[in-house]
């Protein structure tokens, strides 16, 4: 027998990336903090080894399975991919505002969209388009404002290439995300995202690790926890609904950041930013409505 699902079982996946934006977000605000400290690639390291030390037990008491061979590899490759997108974004976010930095990384939603529709074979909605390229459109405001009244210095010029190259690698992190997510359980994909990138990036500790303050080691440790939480909400969220509906939600990440960037570096948030900011949250509105006209979920009793 067949039922519509509830509003609360749609509405869920949404809240669940909502607060795994927020959470990112948290932990953006924490690395750079310990990066300015200690350097990109040693926060990195401690962050995922921390992240994993706090996963693991969670794993261990569960009914643990050992996933076949194929889930394994697409574990590495989003792993390998999450690695590049996570470093070239702290080389970014050190050079520029948070803020900036997130806004530049809004292409990556759009792209996923249309990669989701190749990759995945969903279909792409011109709501769910139009819902992108409005919050494009609120970045772009943003974007221009901050970027067009800027020198250009080899510094800025690394943060802004850095975060470019960073948003087409997330936006290829998404659509695995969400075929990942089809075929492993919240707490693996975090399990491994965290073994993975911190045995990548181990074994360049004899040449790069720098030894942390404890001030750092507990930016750090926030940024772990808040990452950890975040990376199982999204692999929750995204095995319950299509990435069409959520990649939209991606834009709210400016919200957090010009308030984390604000309250703990003092990186200013003006009018054309929060006219920008208004973009963003419409197109989320947008992209996130359902449509009553729309096919309706369906679920087993």
């Amino acid at each position: 027998m067949a039922t519509t699902a509830p509003i609360t079982h749609r509405f869920a996946p949404v809240l669940a990336v909502s607060v795994g934006i927020a959470l990112f977000s948290g932990m953006d605000a924490a690395i750079k903090g310990g990066s300015l400290a200690v350097g990109v690639y040693t926060a990195l390291v401690l962050r995922n080894m921390m992240g994993l030390g706090m996963i693991l037990p969670v794993w261990l008491l569960r009914a643990r399975r050992r996933p076949p061979p194929e889930v394994i590899r697409l574990h590495i490759i989003r792993s390998v991919v999450s690695a590049g997108m996570a470093i070239l974004f702290f080389v970014a976010i050190v050079r520029l505002p948070i803020a900036e930095g997130i806004a530049i990384t809004f292409i990556a939603p759009l792209i996923a969209l249309l990669l989701a529709g190749v990759f995945l074979k969903e279909r792409i909605h011109r709501r769910a388009i139009f819902a992108s390229l409005l919050g494009l459109a609120g970045v772009g405001v943003i974007v221009g404002d901050r970027l067009g009244v800027t020198v250009a210095n080899p510094q800025v010029v690394i943060g802004v290439t850095a975060a470019i190259v960073s948003a087409l690698l997330y936006a290829a992190n998404l659509v695995l995300q969400r075929k990942l997510s089809q075929q492993a359980g919240a707490v693996e994909v975090a399990l491994f995202q965290n073994l993975v990138i911190a045995v990548l990036l181990g074994l360049a500790a004899p040449w790069l690790f720098v030894p942390p303050t404890l001030p750092a080691l507990g930016l750090i440790a926030i940024g772990a926890a808040c990452g950890t939480a975040a990376l199982s909400l999204f692999a929750w969220g995204y095995a319950r609904a299509e990435a069409q509906v959520l990649v939209p939600i991606e834009y709210s990440a400016f919200i957090w950041a010009a308030l984390f960037g604000w309250v703990f570096f003092h990186e200013p948030v003006g009018a054309v930013t929060l006219a920008g900011t208004a973009l963003i949250v419409l197109g989320c509105w947008i992209g996130t409505r359902h449509d009553p006209q729309g096919p309706t979920e369906q679920t087993a009793v």
